[in-house]
């Protein structure tokens, strides 16, 4: 599912992939449902191909949010995006206690809590595939 979520980079929100044309791909705003193009030098990236740093290894993003999902009942998040770095960091322990605090910035946590929150209040609730699960299982 995340596969056809996009971000990118310079463009507030979170987007859905709508088509592709030959030099662009069309997209949706999750946020206000406007349709615009957007080019190679945009840089879109899925959230499906993001990951978090931890100690050993790399988490997907999609796994994460199923942490944060269980620990917020399905709800949007309880902490304000804006809140200090320590409330941050201390947040982020909570749903990834392995994660990496040296490449984790304050900035991505409250990237992931936007992020989070857009999906939710636009009922994207399922973050891993069945076949994301029994791969990570393995």
């Amino acid at each position: 599912m995340l596969k056809e979520i996009l971000s990118i980079p310079g463009k507030p929100g979170l987007f859905k992939l709508v088509s592709q044309g030959k030099n662009m791909l069309i997209v949706e705003s999750l946020v206000d449902g406007k349709r615009i193009p957007t080019y190679s030098k945009d840089k879109a990236v899925s959230l499906g191909d993001i990951a978090i740093f931890t100690e050993d290894t790399e988490i997907p993003l999609g796994q994460v949010f199923e942490s944060l999902k269980a620990k917020e009942n399905a709800q949007a998040c309880s902490i304000d995006p804006k809140a200090d770095n320590d409330t941050l960091r201390k947040f982020m322990s909570e749903i990834l206690p392995e994660y990496d605090r040296d490449r984790v910035y304050p900035s991505d946590i409250r990237k992931l809590i936007n992020w989070y929150n857009i999906l939710i209040k636009c009922d994207i609730t399922t973050f891993v595939t069945v076949e994301e699960t029994i791969e990570a299982a393995k």
